[in-house]
């Protein structure tokens, strides 16, 4: 991430402090080494409840959250549950919009490109057959995630794209990721 040289906030953003953290992950790599944790319990039926607190990052783990951060998750009437929360195909829609648009107010911000608004509505294919097992031709994810931005600002479409494009979610979502399971029998 390149920044301008400038101070104060842009886009709400504390550019100041952030050319201060991209200084130092260029001169120390290692405090770019991040991990995110959750502990999920399972409530009943499509319920379950995710607990958030702790997160390794800038060469240490975090000590500032007092309080831990509680995400449910059920599923719709129409798919068994009791519509209680978002299911987490829209946690996962959740994350694309939520990570794609703060990638591109801060990229933003250190190129002194102001922002002043946006908003996107983001809709997912999926097709319960893969998850059902019922259709070896289609997987149980989503077949396709399409994001719509409406953006005020003096950047091109072309220049805030290339901006979002840094989301890790959305790398995460358009790149294959080793994802292992373990099971511990209690």
């Amino acid at each position: 991430m390149s920044q301008a040289t400038m101070s104060g906030l842009v886009n709400g953003v504390d550019v100041e402090r952030l050319g201060q953290t991209v200084q130092a992950v260029q001169q120390h790599p290692s405090l770019g080494a991040s991990q995110f944790r959750a502990v999920n319990r399972w409530v009943s039926g499509g319920h379950n409840r995710s607990t958030i607190k702790g997160f390794y990052g800038a060469g240490q783990e975090d000590v500032t959250r007092t309080k831990p951060f509680v995400l449910d998750a059920d599923e719709p009437q129409v798919l068994l549950g009791k519509d209680q929360a978002p299911n987490p195909a829209e946690f996962v829609i959740h994350a694309l919009a939520a990570c794609l648009t703060t990638s591109l107010v801060y990229h933003a911000a250190a190129r002194g490109i102001q922002i002043e608004s946006v908003e996107s509505k983001l809709e997912g294919d999926l097709d319960l057959q893969g998850f059902l097992g019922l259709s070896d031709h289609v997987r149980p994810g989503y077949q396709q995630i399409r994001a719509s931005f409406t953006i005020k600002s003096n950047a091109t479409a072309a220049e805030l794209e290339k901006l979002m494009k840094f989301s890790p979610i959305y790398d995460t979502l358009a790149n294959p990721v080793p994802v292992s399971i373990q099971i511990n029998k209690g």
